[in-house]
């Protein structure tokens, strides 16, 4: 095993230590340009080797992951394992100014994200940054695949762009890298020796990307004009032995013009001075093996008691078959076996908290090719296989045709077979164009081989052979080559044109020529040449055809239809090669050619039978004789001479409507030679000499329903017949008839109500009644027991007519008898649209009362069964026919179960019966008593002192309920309030109301033991009283101070305000100072000086002022002018006041869901505080509550209020002085269903009651 080559002191430096996070590896390894605090010792290649060096890094670099077992080592060491790339890009070759794209692809089916993708060139040149004018990245999503791709375009390529490329995917944990090549096309030539200073030259100077540094221009191989050789100088050397003042001028001297990453550089080198106190001796800068070698890393430790660790790339070496670790003394050495090119990477060892670390360059060894091409001649069309032998496995070869490279893809006949160390390339179907010099290059040599494709010699197989064939008929040429070549067809000299009727076939070594159909200017003279080849293989086509008869254009069974008295002129198409001669004959007898009524005409391509003024005894077969030199043919003509038909007989009239009638008749005797198509109906009145026609459409049948006639009018109604030559002539008319009908059933039957012994129906009228009007109603009905009875007596009857003439037997044994129908027979039912049990009401909605979906379902089949009952069964309820829609059944037993029908009658007869939809119980039914309070009467009813009260309480119940009336729970004086009471409402009527009417007025509905109550708050009020004493409190300057007390009577309603009046002594005219004032003392002001006033009060309520004013007794004077006024003397005054409400809490009302408002108003001195209570509770921070105060005006908001928070509330006032406390009650008014009642809720029937 050879010892790893040992770089000398002036080598390249380390590259940068790897970070712990692997994501950020590649980073942490961009060289010493990028890291300016780079911790690694720097070192230098030699001068001989750095070039090299650094020109196999660039190109064969493949970046490797630190394993963590020895699964993983051999996960390393196949690079061609991938776990994120499904396509990796390819090395690829371009020339000098050209653009090219590497493509990679990503699966993205178990990544949530998208992956994070990084190019590089050589080993730490990010592309990224490089982006521009020359580099162009792109990526692209594919929703339906879910892949990313990723591409890297070149554009314009240049010299140094040629080398080494990677290309790394990461995604959390996953990692992935690929490394390709790209060779730009440039003259050979000597690869000079690179200087190191050359590195440090900035790169495309006056261009876009001028600044940055090339170190492609260490990797590129390019023409380089000879020069004189020069000693070579360590530069760093002199640097790190110059004076700092010193750098500027060696830097220049040097051709360095990157100054600052010339001096990082230095300062790194310099570091490396620093003696480590954890090693005695550590890792060489660089290490070189040749692949599949073994490397040997050794440190020395100053303290062997220190732990040591290796790293990968930042990851931990764990020991394996790959990697060896021994201790010997203070020495810990690692062995790497079998090195590959993965493990071209940076390593580091860490003792405590320092560590060294050092680079392996894995060098692959030149591919040789052991067994050389081999010159080869074939056969067009063979597959040549061309082979060779190289020195490694799967080893990167290229082939070449005369000096151009192969790129083997999907659409090209080169293939590339690989099996281990034998290449071969394989060309599919060979032509002469693949005759060429075919060369094969791998990294240690080359070989090439001649390949010559020849043309096989041709052998006719199977010749081309003269043919004869029908015209239409299909043409095939075909013959048989030795080889499978194309080749072209040719007729008579000129070039086949391929068409849908000609096909031109290549099927291997067989050759086709295909024509359908075959033609007159198909025959002539065909030759096929295979290319490349001189042989022509001819043959003759000659075309016949045999007379032909087209009788295309004729029916199926050759009919040829003429109207008398038209020419016919019967053209038939003939063919045939020569032209045939033809031969018309009718029955055994020729037709010649001439001026004849019936005649033949010949022409070159038809022939015609002419027939001048067709007869009807012209019918006949004709027949038609072809004959010329291929054959004969023979067709028979049947002619048909066509009339109008004769007249059909006068219709009958079978069945008679309201607008409407049925009508029947005969076809014509004769139909004029042509099938009857239909017929025309034309109707008129009687009266009148114009006809009209009633169908567009031809009326197949021999029966037909003219509708929209009019009732009492009689009518007629004739035929016409029609058939393919024309119309006939009218029929004779039918016997005039008078359109009128019966109405349709009556709907909506309905109980209306039922006792022990009656039954009450009621119904709507019918839909349609017609012109006959209606006369009136019958009511029948049937007990259900006779219903099983009849049923099986009625099995031998079920031809009775049930509209026979409506005599019938009612239940007094009294034979009525309501009008006859019009006509004998029945008019259709579905004219007159009858209906049965319970039909109207489902089909308008309605059920009958007590009845569900499921037992009107089941009713409706018993009343199809009351259907068959027979007439006899039946009984009438009324002796003569009503007018009114509602009749009542009586003498009815108890408890009996009876059916109800109802018809309606006019001069056409009875309708249709109307059945109620199940049978009916004699028996009272208890519904249990409901008020219906009405909305405006939930609240309190105000009216004024005067006025009438009327108001009206429906209520439900049966039988009929028994009302009771009390106010405030007494009696009701009849003499002032009167009750009226009906089966439906009750009525209390006060003529005029007075005060004494107002109270709580309470109704109870009774129905056996069902008792219904409900109560009505009634108030009566008036203009108020005037307030009780109006006295003068102070006079001074123009204004006097008034006070009063409220008035005794407040008209049982609030007092609302005041009105305030003034007068002068003098005139004693009255004028009204303020109006709506609320509270009892004022302050006038504005009055005349020199003037004596009296003041007046008037009380206000809801209905208005009072009646008198109180007027003060004590007159006020207004000193005049000039008056010596004495100022009298006060005594301080004591402002201070106990608290005092001014305006008292109302009760109040409230709507359940409405904000409320109480309000009052207090005065005190100090400002009393306010506290609101409820039910003697103190309100506190309760959300549901607001509480306002503004000059003395105190307001409590209850936020939506609930009937819960109904009660008594109370407002409190105190100070120094004392406390005042005010109470009101607030009752919250609950609606449901539009039922609104004080305090608590009403719960409707069906609910309960939390």
């Amino acid at each position: 095993m050879p010892e790893p080559t040992k770089k000398e002191e002036n080598e390249v430096p380390a590259p940068t230590p790897p970070s712990e996070e692997p994501n950020k590896e590649m980073e942490a390894r961009t060289g010493p340009a990028k890291d300016e605090e780079d911790p690694s010792p720097p070192s230098a290649l030699p001068p001989g080797l750095g070039s090299r060096a650094l020109e196999r890094k660039d190109s064969e670099w493949s970046l490797g992951e630190s394993p963590a077992g020895e699964e993983q080592d051999k996960q390393n060491a196949n690079s061609q394992l991938s776990t994120l790339l499904i396509e990796k890009p390819q090395s690829g070759t371009v020339k000098v100014g050209e653009n090219i794209t590497f493509i990679a692809k990503v699966k993205a089916e178990d990544l949530l994200r998208k992956p994070t993708i990084k190019w590089f060139k050589g080993k730490w040149m990010d592309l990224a940054s490089k982006a521009g004018k020359h580099l162009q990245l792109k990526e692209t999503f594919e929703r339906q695949t879910r892949v990313y791709t990723f591409e890297m375009q070149i554009i314009k390529a240049k010299e140094n762009f040629g080398g080494n490329y990677r290309c790394e995917v990461t995604y959390k944990d996953k990692f992935d890298s690929c490394s390709f090549d790209l060779e730009v096309h440039e003259s050979t030539g000597t690869t000079p020796n690179i200087d190191i200073r050359s590195a440090f030259k900035r790169s495309g100077e006056g261009q876009e990307d001028a600044g940055e540094l090339d170190f492609s221009g260490l990797l590129k191989r390019r023409e380089v004009k000879p020069q004189e050789e020069e000693p070579e100088v360590d530069v760093w050397e002199l640097l790190k032995n110059a004076n700092p003042n010193e750098y500027e001028k060696i830097a220049f001297q040097y051709g360095i013009t990157d100054l600052r990453g010339m001096l990082r550089r230095l300062k790194r080198m310099r570091r490396v001075e620093k003696k480590s106190a954890a090693f005695s001796k550590i890792l060489d800068p660089a290490y070189q093996v040749d692949k599949g070698g073994r490397v040997r890393f050794v440190v020395e430790l100053a303290d062997p008691k220190l732990e040591v660790k290796w790293y990968k790339n930042g990851q931990e070496i764990r020991p394996s078959t790959k990697y060896i670790f021994e201790h010997k003394g203070c020495q810990r050495i690692m062995f790497i076996n079998n090195c590959a090119l993965t493990d071209d990477s940076e390593y580091y060892v860490t003792a405590g908290d320092e560590k060294c670390s050092t680079e392996l360059f894995v060098r692959e060894p030149p591919i040789m090719v052991t067994k050389q091409l081999e010159d080869i001649n074939a056969y067009c069309g063979e597959r040549v296989e061309l082979e060779c032998e190289v020195s490694e496995d799967d080893a990167n070869v290229k082939w070449f045709k005369n000096g151009e490279e192969i790129i083997p893809s999907s659409k090209s006949r080169y293939r590339v077979k690989v099996e281990g160390k034998k290449h071969i390339l394989i060309i599919e179907g060979a032509t002469k164009a693949d005759s060429a010099e075919y060369s094969v290059m791998t990294t240690g040599g080359q070989s090439s081989a001649k390949l010559s494709v020849d043309l096989k010699p041709l052998k006719i197989l199977t010749p081309l052979t003269d043919q004869t064939v029908h015209l239409g008929k299909e043409i095939c040429l075909k013959c048989e080559i030795s080889e499978n070549i194309p080749g072209k067809w040719t007729k008579n000299g000129l070039p086949v044109q391929e068409s849908d009727r000609l096909k031109v076939v290549h099927k291997g070594r067989i050759h086709k020529l295909v024509i359908a159909n075959a033609l007159i200017e198909d025959e002539g003279d065909y030759v096929f040449a295979p290319d490349a080849y001189s042989v022509t293989l001819p043959a003759k086509v000659h075309v016949i055809d045999p007379p032909k008869i087209n009788l295309d254009g004729l029916d199926a069974d050759n009919t040829v239809t003429v109207i008398a008295g038209n020419k016919l002129r019967l053209e038939i198409p003939v063919s045939g090669e020569p032209p045939p001669k033809a031969l018309w004959s009718r029955a055994d007898k020729a037709i010649t050619e001439g001026s004849g009524r019936i005649r033949a005409e010949s022409y070159p391509d038809s022939s015609t039978l002419v027939i001048d003024i067709a007869e009807r005894d012209d019918s006949g077969v004709y027949h038609i004789h072809l004959k010329n030199e291929a054959g004969e043919a023979h067709a028979s003509i049947k002619v048909k001479v066509v009339d109008i038909p004769d007249p059909p007989v006068a219709p009958n009239v079978t069945d008679v409507g309201d607008d409407w009638c049925i009508m029947n008749w005969e076809p014509p005797v004769y139909d004029g030679g042509s099938p009857i198509l239909g017929y025309f109906i034309e109707r008129k009145k009687k009266q009148s000499s114009r006809w009209m026609r009633l169908n567009f459409d031809l009326c197949k049948e021999t029966t037909f329903e003219p509708k929209k006639m009019i009732e009492g009018v009689a009518y007629e109604v004739r035929i016409f017949a029609v058939n393919a030559v024309g119309i006939s002539k009218p029929s004779m008319p039918s016997k005039p008839f008078v359109p009128l009908a019966v109405t349709s059933p009556p709907t909506l039957l309905a109980v209306d109500s039922i006792t022990d012994t009656t039954v009450t129906m009621k119904w709507r009228p019918p839909d349609q009644i017609g012109a006959a009007g209606l006369d009136g109603y019958v009511l029948e009905y049937c007990f259900e027991g006779l219903k099983e009875r009849s049923s099986r007596a009625h099995l031998g009857n079920e031809n009775v007519n049930a509209n026979a003439p409506l005599k019938e037997e009612n239940h007094h044994g009294e034979e009525t008898s309501y009008g006859e129908k019009t006509a004998e027979k029945e008019i259709p039912g579905p004219r007159i649209g009858s209906s049965l049990a319970g039909g109207a009401e489902e089909e308008r909605g309605v059920k009958p009362p007590g009845t569900s979906a499921k037992q009107s379902g089941e009713n409706g089949e018993d009343a199809c069964d009351l259907c068959d009952l027979p007439a006899e069964n039946w009984i009438v309820a009324n002796t003569e026919l009503i007018d009114k829609t509602k009749f009542t059944i009586t003498g009815l037993p108890t408890d009996a179960k009876i059916f109800v029908r109802v018809k309606a009658v006019n001069k056409a007869g009875a309708s249709e019966p109307k059945y109620y939809s199940q049978p009916i119980l004699v028996k009272e039914i208890i519904e249990p008593p409901k008020i219906r309070i009405p909305r405006h009467l939930k609240q309190t009813y105000i009216r004024r002192v005067g006025e009438a009260v009327n108001l009206v309480i429906p209520f439900q119940g049966k039988p009929r309920p028994e009302l009771t009336w009390k106010k405030d729970g007494a009696e009701i004086d009849k003499n002032q309030i009167n009750i009226r009471n009906s089966e439906t409402d009750t009525i209390i009527f006060i003529r005029k109301a007075e005060r004494s009417h107002s109270g709580k007025y309470d109704l109870k509905v009774k129905v056996d033991k069902y008792v219904e109550s409900a109560s009505i708050d009634i108030q009566i009020v008036d203009r108020p009283g005037p307030p009780q004493i109006v006295k003068i409190e102070d006079v001074w300057g123009e204004n006097v101070a008034l006070t009063w007390t409220p008035p005794k009577d407040d008209g049982n309603a609030a007092i609302t305000g005041y009105t305030i009046q003034k007068a002068d002594k003098k005139s004693m005219e009255w004028f009204t100072v303020i109006e709506h004032y609320h509270r009892t003392n004022a302050t006038i002001s504005e009055l005349v000086i020199g003037n004596e006033y009296y003041f007046r009060v008037f009380s206000e309520n809801m209905c208005g002022l009072s009646e008198n004013a109180t007027m003060t007794k004590e007159s006020a004077v207004i000193a005049k002018d000039g008056k010596v006024y004495k100022n009298p003397v006060y005594e301080d005054f004591d402002f201070t006041e106990a608290p005092m409400f001014t305006q008292p809490l109302v009760n109040t009302y409230a709507i359940a869901g409405y904000n409320a408002t109480l309000n009052c108003s207090v005065r005190g001195n100090p400002k009393p505080k306010i506290t609101w209570m409820k039910n003697k509770v103190a309100i506190v921070d309760d959300p549901r509550y607001r509480m306002f105060s503004n000059q003395g005006v105190c307001t409590l908001e209850i936020r939506k209020p609930s009937p819960y928070d109904g009660g008594t509330y109370s407002c409190q006032a105190v100070n120094n002085l004392g406390t005042v406390e005010i109470e009101c009650k607030l009752e919250v008014k609950v609606i449901y269903q539009g039922l609104n009642t004080p305090g608590q809720p009403i719960f409707l029937e069906g609910q309960q009651q939390l």
